[in-house]
């Protein structure tokens, strides 16, 4: 079947379109997106204004029409922090409803992070065996620990890459004060949420998913994207140290200049530093792996295991199950789709 998955994310609004069947990878078939940071819309009393919600709906109403059109059997949609934590989030999820027909869930930061972790165990498999992982998103960080398919424990908290920028750092480059005090608070925030996660055992892999992540790699080192999802990237402390304090004296601008950074994320790429550095320090991690799939692939993993388990396909009929009826090759990439 042909599955949408349409992400309200802080930085972007995306719609993925996967083929799929119950046990099998998500195979992309094509992707639409859209830059739409929905916390720059937001006013005094931190509320989605009307040009942030005209924007939305006329996404998501953009979405469903491409979703249909390519024949998707199932939409799944869902918003983070952008909207769960706006002053007026529930009246603009109803007004998206109410205008589109499409109901967008709301996920709590630490939904987030559980279903990031739960790509992130299948990405990696089982060898992996206790694994940890940091997701850094625009409004929020993730975190989640565990050894099964589902973490032992995760944690969500507002040090999100965009939100810090725009809250305590005007500056362009910012200022050294300014800097210190992002620091300070961000090893604050962290240290509760990271010594109970450290409860749980020494992580045996550390992944490191979003895009932040995958820049902060490319910019010290890592493959770029164009050499596909399966080459081993890694971020390492030592060198993420020095390339924060690099970041730190660039203007937006140079950042954008650099390899695999977006004119759109530059801007925020050194309050990312600053979390990754801070996190990785707090857990006393050397290096992380950089994982390709993230919440989204959790979400279309965990629909496809409903399908197998609670649907009428027999267990004992699994296999080659759905590649002959999909008429699907597996793995075929995405088109990316932007009108």
């Amino acid at each position: 079947m042909r599955l949408g998955v349409l992400d309200i994310g802080s930085n972007t609004v995306h719609l993925l379109l996967v083929d799929a069947y119950p046990g099998a990878r998500p195979a992309a078939f094509a992707s639409h997106k859209r830059p739409l940071a929905l916390v720059s819309f937001l006013d005094d009393a931190g509320a989605i204004n009307e040009q942030g919600q005209r924007e939305l709906v006329d996404f998501v109403q953009e979405a469903s029409r491409f979703a249909k059109r390519h024949r998707a059997a199932d939409l799944l949609a869902f918003c983070t922090s952008a909207i769960r934590e706006a002053a007026n989030g529930q009246a603009v999820l109803d007004r998206v409803v109410e205008q589109t027909g499409v109901t967008l869930t709301e996920l709590t930061g630490e939904q987030e992070a559980g279903m990031t972790y739960h790509a992130v165990r299948r990405w990696f498999g089982w060898g992996a065996e206790t694994i940890l992982d940091l997701d850094i998103g625009g409004g929020s960080f993730e975190m989640a620990i565990g050894t099964d398919d589902f973490p032992a424990a995760a944690r969500s908290v507002p040090l999100g890459a965009g939100r810090l920028t725009r809250e305590r750092l005007p500056g362009d480059p910012p200022g050294t004060r300014d800097l210190k005090t992002l620091r300070a608070y961000v090893r604050e925030t962290l240290s509760e949420p990271v010594a109970e996660l450290a409860a749980f055992g020494t992580p045996t892999l550390v992944a490191g998913t979003s895009k932040t992540f995958r820049s902060l790699a490319r910019i010290t080192g890592a493959a770029p994207s164009a050499e596909g999802p399966y080459v081993k990237r890694v971020l390492r402390y030592a060198d993420l140290k020095l390339w924060t304090h690099r970041l730190a004296a660039m203007t937006a601008g140079q950042r954008a200049e650099l390899p695999g950074v977006s004119e759109v994320r530059a801007p925020q790429l050194l309050a990312g530093a600053v979390v990754a550095e801070a996190a990785m320090a707090a857990f006393g991690i050397k290096s992380l792996r950089i994982c390709p799939w993230a919440l989204r692939e959790g979400l279309i993993l965990r629909r496809f295991d409903h399908l197998m388990f609670d649907g009428p396909l027999p267990l004992g009929s699994s296999v080659g199950v759905g590649q002959v009826e999909l008429g699907q090759r597996p793995g075929v990439p995405a088109v990316d789709v932007n009108e």
